[in-house]
């Protein structure tokens, strides 16, 4: 089967990657095997950067859920 990355958006919450795709991070390349999903924090709060944390949630972060922001 084949599979393609996908990038969506969540309103009012992070972007959701969808796999296969390495995600470089400060700690070293994250890869995220194909069908596999994992957020990214769009509001700069989280304290888990680039991943999300949820923390959109409690600073009243607002976005719709279109790449067109």
């Amino acid at each position: 089967m084949l599979y393609m990355s996908n990038i969506s958006f969540n309103k009012n919450g992070p972007m959701v990657v969808t796999g296969p795709i390495v995600v470089m991070t400060k700690k070293g390349p994250i890869k995220v095997g194909a069908g596999e999903k994992v957020y990214l924090c769009r509001c700069g709060h989280s304290k888990d950067k680039p991943f999300c944390d949820g923390s959109h949630a409690k600073n009243g972060f607002t976005a719709d859920g279109s790449s067109d922001e």
